[in-house]
């Protein structure tokens, strides 16, 4: 595997591959990586010829109260863990390589789904996101590009975006990654403690237990308002808990294919997830 830390030596690596018009997958991290950024590594092996992985912790979506400074950064350990799924290339630029010295006046904003969930909250926040993939887009020039449904508004943004500017890529969708108990995968959960990493798993429970409550016609607004019960009465402080369309759109009842959001904190560790439950 080798590791770039600059646009142009990244650009002299995959050269050959771009040449020989050879397809490239692309997944975009911030690091810390766990099985979850390694399942999307294995699915971009899968469909794509050469595979990069970019490690880089983008301080521009990050609010005012999230400490980008004592954000994990264990690029040794994951760069062990990519060799040893196959990745071809790792991208691991500073900064300064990214967003460069002077003043930056240019940014990506991605209307109306971004003012949902998670973006109520975290004002700002994908806006960096969008920005920075869309950099990153520019430098790697990938076939395909592989985000995790865990984050289902994140993977919303980056297809509206990539159909908005006309990005001539792919974007795949990889299924949630779970520990044995139904917990979604996340560089957060190393934040809870014992007893906490014990009710965490409740979140996915309230989701698979909201799936059953709809299949037995229990109203979409009673289903919401049972989750959000259950979570606060075992510790959680809710952020919020939602039904939408998977394209984030707003949804009454069940009579279409939805998707249950929970987002809450345990502690001071924030915890997300989702299911999309079928009508038919």
């Amino acid at each position: 595997m080798k590791t770039e830390t600059t646009i142009q030596s990244l650009n002299a690596a995959l050269s050959p591959a771009r040449l020989a018009r050879k397809t490239i997958g692309f997944v975009p991290t911030m690091g810390n990586l766990h099985q979850g950024h390694l399942n999307l590594v294995r699915e971009a092996k899968k469909l794509c010829d050469v595979v990069v992985v970019s490690i880089f912790v983008n301080p521009i979506q990050f609010g005012p109260n999230e400490d980008f400074d004592n954000y994990p950064r264990t690029l040794e350990a994951d760069s062990q863990l990519l060799a040893e799924v196959g990745c071809d290339v790792l991208f691991a630029p500073s900064v300064q390589q990214m967003y460069g010295d002077l003043p930056r006046r240019t940014a990506v904003v991605v209307g109306e789904i971004t003012e949902v969930l998670c973006g109520r909250s975290r004002a700002g926040h994908f806006d960096g996101v969008a920005t920075v993939v869309t950099k990153l887009f520019h430098i790697v020039q990938p076939d395909t590009a592989f985000f995790g449904q865990k984050d289902w508004q994140q993977l919303a943004v980056i297809r509206q975006m990539t159909r908005d500017l006309s990005f001539p890529i792919d974007i795949v969708g990889v299924p949630i990654a779970r520990a044995e108990d139904g917990l979604a995968l996340s560089s957060r959960n190393g934040y809870l403690t014992d007893l906490q990493r014990k009710v965490a798993p409740k979140i996915y429970q309230s989701l698979t237990d909201a799936e059953k409550a709809l299949r037995k016609k229990t109203q979409l607004a009673e289903v919401l308002a049972s989750i959000e019960a259950n979570l606060t009465k075992a510790g959680f402080e809710i952020d919020y808990v939602e039904a939408l369309t998977p394209d984030l759109e707003a949804v009454n009842v069940f009579d279409r294919d939805i998707v249950l959001f929970i987002a809450a904190k345990l502690g001071n560790t924030r915890l997300i997830d989702n299911l999309l439950v079928k009508f038919a």
